[in-house]
């Protein structure tokens, strides 16, 4: 059983996962909007190198700050795109399912949303929308778990 001093523990490491998670957002983003737009540079181009520097990114911030590793830097890089690679796989699984074999669209015709006003009048909420949310969390708790016990252990 997990004493209260390692429950608080995993969850101050889970918050701090988290905020690297922004992060990694963060600089994604930017790096493809600078290579696209300020350079001018082909959008998948520019993508696919802004997905590689937000993996560097929480390669680094989570080998140093969230699991305070200090194990051999290459094996926990294999170990890390594995599993990047397989909470991946997982993720497009969990939205592939739950957007065509379930009946999302359907349950959110029936269900009102609120107007909120820092959205675009004409958003509306999709099932493929909630599976991608969906997908999200089990990517984060499956990539969390993955590098705590296995990238990172």
């Amino acid at each position: 059983m997990a004493t209260d001093s390692s429950t608080h523990q995993t969850a101050s490491q889970f918050v701090k996962y988290i905020i690297v998670g922004g992060m990694n957002t963060l600089v994604t983003l930017a790096v493809i909007f600078i290579l696209k737009s300020m350079f001018g540079l082909n959008p998948y181009f520019s993508n696919a190198v802004g997905y590689a520097a937000g993996l560097v990114n929480s390669f680094l911030w989570n080998r140093g700050w969230v699991f305070h590793s200090e194990g051999k830097r290459i094996g926990e890089a294999a170990r890390f795109l594995l599993g990047f690679g397989l909470c991946y796989l997982l993720q497009l699984a969990t939205v592939w399912m739950l957007a065509t074999r379930t009946h999302l669209n359907e349950m959110l015709v029936s269900m009102p949303l609120p107007h909120l006003p820092l959205l675009p009048a004409e958003f509306t909420l999709s099932g493929y929308g909630i599976a991608t949310i969906i997908g999200m969390m089990v990517y984060t708790v499956a990539n969390y778990a993955y590098n705590r016990w296995v990238t990172f252990k």
